[in-house]
């Protein structure tokens, strides 16, 4: 397997330099993820403005911006989102959602809804992308305003592509849940394409997620070596999903994988939330529980001393009975991948002690009508080595 900025992608994309003319474009890697934490020079911070909808013959480049949740603060890193998918080939719609403020929302809930039911009831084209802006909370206020069984049935038909995660998952487990439709966790407009300078990881996994047709993602040295099984992955955000329970928009999934991420949290709260979905009976029905990232930080007290995040992670797993995994590259941290939920994986062992997970039969992106690689910035090969580049192959 591969890494993802590795020396093969490294030489791909980078352009001849003076007095490096040697450099030679190699083989296209494969679509095997995993965390690396080295990060190529990206451009600088500049001030940008959107662009308007390009005119174009073709459906399979048109994104729409859907806002369930916070309202954007920054207009110019909406901007910066904005040009930055025009400049990799989508015409881009409703970018109103982006400057648009109610309260501490993108909007009334009325705005906030028509996001989403303008498509369901097709007063407007339906996309092939429809990209959250960003998370905050907001979006399970608007769930009883959305047919999601007509919003599914059109977004299988169009083999739409829904981008989002944090608070946006809502909207992602009700479509499942009521709409039969799967989505994708992966970046937002606002929260990684509207960056100065977005992680080159997290571009680079976008464009492998959302293109190919099967995804591997591999987590290496993880405390748990014995596991095979398979069924559809799916979850999100586990405060979200703690307050769907009970509720007609948490999806029934038997013999699934359940994803869960968070932050903030300490881990008696982590555990609170896990026991509301055990009690629920949602546990009871998984076959397994991968953990993302949880980014905990320094926000433990007296009480947490030996109190952690392994111990809530043995508890779940000898009170469920189920295989519990951790390290899965996902969560509110800035190296994401990008994976589809409500798809059909495989979990299996790897003989280093850690685990992949293989993910099939999900909608893509049509490569041939979009300019993707521009999501990727050259590199400055002046602060490069040959030490260096042999770094990042390793």
């Amino acid at each position: 397997m591969i890494k993802p900025i590795s020396r093969r992608r490294f030489l791909k994309t980078c352009t001849t330099a003076a007095g490096m003319g040697l450099l030679q474009a190699c083989s296209t890697p494969t679509n095997s993820l995993a965390p690396n934490p080295v990060s190529l020079p990206v451009e600088k911070a500049q001030t940008v403005y959107p662009k308007p909808p390009r005119h174009s013959n073709s459906a399979d480049n048109l994104l729409r911006i859907v806002a369930s949740s916070g309202f954007a603060e920054d207009i110019n890193r909406v901007n910066t989102a904005l040009t930055r998918l025009y400049n990799a080939g989508f015409t881009v719609t409703n970018q109103q959602a982006g400057s648009r403020r109610f309260q501490r929302f993108a909007g009334t809930d009325a705005q906030r809804a028509a996001d989403f039911q303008d498509v369901a009831s097709g007063r407007v084209a339906m996309p092939k992308v429809l990209m959250g802006l960003r998370g905050g909370y907001g979006a399970a206020r608007i769930l009883p305003h959305i047919d999601f069984a007509s919003l599914g049935a059109r977004m299988r038909e169009r083999g739409t592509l829904f981008f989002g995660f944090s608070d946006v998952c809502a909207v992602q487990l009700a479509l499942l849940a009521k709409g039969n439709m799967m989505s994708f966790a992966g970046p937002m407009a606002y929260s990684e394409f509207g960056k100065p300078s977005p992680s080159v990881f997290t571009m680079d996994a976008f464009i492998k997620g959302a293109t190919q047709c099967s995804l591997t993602v591999d987590i290496p040295n993880i405390q748990r070596s014995d596991i095979e099984t398979e069924g559809i992955l799916w979850g999100g955000n586990l405060s979200v999903l703690a307050s769907l329970a009970g509720t007609p928009y948490m999806p029934d999934i038997q013999g699934g994988i359940l994803f869960i991420e968070d932050v903030g949290e300490q881990p008696y709260r982590i555990e609170r939330m896990l026991n509301t979905l055990y009690l629920s009976g949602i546990l009871g029905k998984q076959r397994a529980i991968i953990f993302g990232d949880f980014r905990m930080g320094n926000i433990r007290d007296v009480y947490d001393s030996s109190y952690d995040f392994s111990t809530v992670v043995n508890h779940i797993s000898r009170t469920a009975k189920i295989p519990v995994l951790t390290g899965f590259p996902f969560g509110h941290i800035a190296d994401k991948i990008t994976f589809p939920l409500g798809a059909h994986a495989k979990v299996r062992s790897r003989s280093d002690g850690g685990y992949s997970v293989e993910f099939d039969n999900y909608p893509t992106l049509d490569t041939s009508v979009l300019t993707l690689d521009t999501l990727l910035p050259p590199p400055d090969l002046s602060v490069f080595t040959e030490n260096s580049l042999t770094d990042i192959s390793e």
